[in-house]
């Protein structure tokens, strides 16, 4: 979980753990509130990121996390931790690589504004387009994957394009890819996304990677 001044919603998070999670993995991305304190006094592995970013900070936290399976999730308490057992299943089963978790349709009516709605729809919308994929949630921070193919599928991105680019990679690759349902709710605390500029970003890092792609199979 990368966690920017998340306090309140860390907690909440973490104390909803299910069992079956052997290791919780908090990396706080410069927080100036309580959240490594709090993080750290339920139970998680605290890793300190100074270099700001959301991407910076799941390279981090990742990187340093020692399960073979990953499952990642903002620390705002937006997603479920109840589903995880369930999201991963294919990959146990060996019938997936990469689970992607997919918010729509919305389970929770006003669980998100209607400016990221249609933020999320048009940069899915151009994901499909540029890769010829057809997939509902582009913009989703709820993964799960195999630890041993995360040197291949890696973004580049510092930032929020990393959360659409891992899947990218992972479509794009040789590993088998699937989005399975899950619950979304309202967040706890703060609102840090600013969908004009943050979806510019990854609407232009859309592009970057299509034609770096084309780039590198040439």
């Amino acid at each position: 979980m990368p966690c920017l001044n998340e306090e309140d919603g860390v907690k909440n998070v973490l104390g909803r753990m299910p069992d079956i999670v052997d290791e919780k993995v908090v990396c706080d991305n410069g927080s100036t509130d309580n959240t490594a304190r709090v993080a750290s006094e339920a139970g998680a592995v605290v890793i300190s990121e100074s270099r700001r970013g959301y991407g910076r900070a799941f390279k981090t936290g990742i990187a340093a996390a020692t399960g073979d399976i990953i499952v990642t999730m903002d620390g705002d308490g937006s997603y479920p931790p109840e589903e995880i057992e369930a999201m991963i299943l294919p990959l146990i089963e060996g019938r997936a690589d990469f689970i992607s978790g997919t918010r729509f349709p919305l389970k929770i009516k006003g669980a998100m504004s209607m400016t990221s709605r249609i933020g999320n729809w048009g940069l899915t919308f151009w994901l499909n387009v540029l890769f010829f994929k057809h997939i509902k949630d582009s913009q989703t921070g709820m993964w799960a994957f195999k630890k041993n193919i995360y040197a291949e599928i890696e973004p580049e991105s510092d930032g929020m394009a990393y959360s659409q680019e891992i899947k990218i990679n992972a479509m794009t690759g040789k590993h088998r890819f699937l989005e399975v349902p899950i619950s979304y709710t309202n967040r706890v605390g703060e609102v840090k996304l600013n969908w004009l500029k943050d979806g510019v970003i990854n609407l232009l890092s859309l592009f970057k990677s299509q034609l770096w792609g084309k780039k590198k199979k040439t």
